[in-house]
């Protein structure tokens, strides 16, 4: 049971009109809108009920949840989709509400095992540390000297790079731990972490690790996950779910999961042992069937190019049957030799083996009506993957049966004002097209005043995305919007390949630094993109979860509206199954999404009550097609230019007051 719980404070008195909070910062004014969404949580957790719970940028909402969280008595897990935010969390506003609120509480931060250095390998690692390159060996002292002083275990207290590719030998998986078998269990980092979260009133986690929890809970095959017990959870940036929990609820064999199973296996006897030899040469024999099996998978399936996926069809499949078999035969060999041994290293090779097999299987039939098949290829590594294709079932099978109270909130729920997308997303629908426990919804508005504070500048006169030419249109209509703001922009795309193109036909003649995402890692951009003016084109993970407020940025512009690709193999069998339901797809999935994902890249703009700038969006569709209303409503009430002039008259004429928040 949680260890404490102060009944001498409310919601009212801590987030009301003179409240502590009010009183512990100087000069903070009340907020309206973060009293009442506070009143709904709090209502979710007296009625034991499910909260949609939308909220505006500058709502205050972590302490709008976090205090009626807390006032509840019962062990809350809070999930969200960034490393930002849960640090937001617990090192910013958890400390505020103890040190300057007067609760009292205990939290803890989690994260997966893969953060932490794992004692048992570690110490085989040590006596032949083996290293991919000379650069990375370099780190090697630094590393024994804190794996000697560190209480936590945490590799996020080393400055290591996040290639350091020695890391996977030192930490471990759901997969590879060995649990309660392992010599070290007492004193591993894992185990100490959720001894601590035992004692803890709130769980401070990130999406992925939820459902890796969740899905390992739920299989049967395996009871102790990381997180202990929990009664409720609050799932923040919940937009981001669907596509977490999709990818814990499938199976993903993969080229690397192979090769750590054969290292791991060589590894898991002492060479003087009489078995060695044998299990070396088993694991041979599975390293050799991997390495032929995904030697030809690129050519046999289809897949183009580093970073591509590709639908995973039967009559594709056919193709590799005997390099499958290869695999199959070669794990059934190594677990067969390994089955009954009472070392728990060759038992946990063994119960390794069995998954990987099973999943093969399940993967070469390609059979399941509720999966999704496909193959994706990310640098070097090959992945055959099968997801649920709608999460809605497994949610209402694994969560919502053990939990009363989940709240889900974001600045981005509601599509056209409704959350009907996503709540069936989320399964709070059943079949019948019942809620399956009583839901309630709130959309809270931002305090921000965004007719003052932003411009939504719509050209019409640019080529439609799909015509020849758009491209080049859209890069001198960037450098054209980049003059009017002095650069401090963010140019958001749709496609790896526009971002590359527009950014190669516009670097060299802007007068400000030009960033590209993957040149370097994301922190280091965002910290550049600060420190001088900039222009940084960027995809995929730029459009959520990136804060930069103040003058460091004052332009988003967006190629285009962010319909998700009907080629990808997830979105085809979404758009298929919803088809086969009777359902029109572009109604009920392809356009709420892309509303949700649109208002999400407008959100990087104004952060902050003294925040100023413009949103350009380069795709006339948003105009001349009938469903641009759909976007044009989701997003806030900005003032809407559509001539470049105007615009830059708007941006740099007299700034009028900005309406103060209450």
């Amino acid at each position: 049971m949680p260890l404490s719980h102060s009944t001498s404070h409310s919601v009212d008195s801590l987030l009301g009109p003179g409240g502590a909070l009010e009183a512990a910062l100087p000069g903070y004014e009340h907020r309206p809108e973060q009293l009442q969404m506070a009143r709904a949580v709090e209502r979710a957790f007296n009625e034991r009920s499910y909260l949609l719970a939308e909220a505006g940028t500058g709502t205050g909402k972590t302490l709008a949840y976090l205090v009626p969280a807390l006032l509840s008595g019962r062990r809350v897990v809070v999930s969200t989709a960034t490393k930002t935010l849960q640090d937001q969390i617990f090192f910013k506003d958890l400390p505020l509400m103890r040190e300057k609120m007067g609760l009292r509480f205990e939290a803890a931060y989690l994260k997966g095992r893969g953060n932490y250095l794992c004692l048992h390998r570690y110490d085989a690692f040590s006596k032949d540390p083996q290293f991919s390159s000379r650069e990375e060996s370099r780190y090697w002292p630094k590393l024994k000297k804190w794996a000697q002083e560190t209480e936590t275990g945490d590799r996020g207290e080393l400055d290591l790079p996040e290639s350091f590719s020695a890391w996977s030998r030192l930490s471990t998986t759901s997969e590879t731990c060995m649990g309660t078998r392992c010599p070290l269990y007492e004193n591993c980092h894992v185990t100490r972490m959720r001894k601590r979260a035992e004692g803890a009133d709130l769980l401070v986690v990130n999406h992925h690790l939820f459902f890796a929890d969740l899905a390992l809970r739920s299989s049967g095959k395996r009871t102790e996950g990381v997180l202990p017990w929990y009664d409720a959870v609050i799932f923040d940036e919940a937009h981001a779910l669907e596509d977490a929990a999709s990818g814990h609820f499938g199976v993903s064999v993969s080229n690397y999961r192979l090769e750590e199973l054969a290292r791991d296996a060589v590894a898991a006897l002492k060479e003087e042992d009489s078995r060695h030899a044998m299990l070396r040469a088993l694991a041979a024999r599975l390293r050799s069937g991997a390495e032929a099996l995904f030697a030809q998978a690129p050519r046999a399936l289809g897949l183009s190019g580093l970073e591509s996926s590709v639908a995973l069809k039967p009559e594709a499949m056919a193709k590799l049957s005997t390099a499958l078999e290869g695999v199959r035969e070669a794990l059934g060999a190594l677990t067969a030799f390994t089955v009954g041994e009472r070392e728990p290293e060759l038992a946990a090779v063994t119960r390794r083996g069995d998954e990987l097999e099973e999943q093969l299987g399940f993967l070469e039939k390609v059979e399941s009506a509720d999966h999704v098949y496909w193959a994706e290829q990310r640098g070097k590594g090959l992945f055959l993957r099968a997801s649920p294709i709608d999460v809605a079932k497994e949610l209402r099978e694994r969560m919502y049966g053990a939990l009363d109270t989940v709240v889900y909130t974001s600045a981005t729920l509601a599509a056209d004002s409704r959350f009907d997308f996503f709540a069936k997303r989320m399964g709070l629908y059943g079949e019948d097209g019942q809620p399956v426990t009583q839901v309630r919804t709130l959309a809270v508005p931002s305090p921000f005043d965004f007719p003052t504070q932003a411009a939504l500048y719509l050209p019409t006169h640019l080529p439609d995305p799909a015509a020849p030419g758009f491209i080049e249109a859209a890069a001198e209509e960037i450098l054209k919007l980049c003059e009017v703001t002095g650069g401090r922009a963010f140019v958001l795309f749709t496609s790896l390949r526009n971002m590359v193109r527009a950014y190669e036909l516009t670097a060299g003649r802007l007068p400000y630094q030009a960033l590209l995402q993957g040149e370097r890692p994301k922190q280091q951009l965002l910290e550049a993109f600060r420190e001088t003016p900039s222009v940084l084109f960027a995809a995929h993970s730029f459009w959520e979860g990136v804060d930069v407020p103040g003058d460091a940025l004052s332009l988003v512009i967006i190629d285009r509206l962010p319909f998700a690709s009907p080629g990808d193999p997830l979105v085809a069998a979404r758009i298929n199954q919803l088809q086969q339901r009777g359902e029109e797809p572009f109604e009920a999935y392809q356009l709420p999404q892309a509303a949700l994902a649109l208002r999400q890249g407008f959100g990087r703009l104004i952060r902050t009550q003294s925040d100023r700038g413009i949103v350009a969006m380069l795709d006339r569709r948003i105009v001349t097609k009938a469903y641009g209303r759909v976007f044009l409503s989701s997003l806030p009430d900005a003032r809407r230019l559509e001539d470049v002039v105007e615009l830059s008259r708007w941006f740099n004429g007299p700034v009028r007051p900005v309406r103060t928040i209450r």
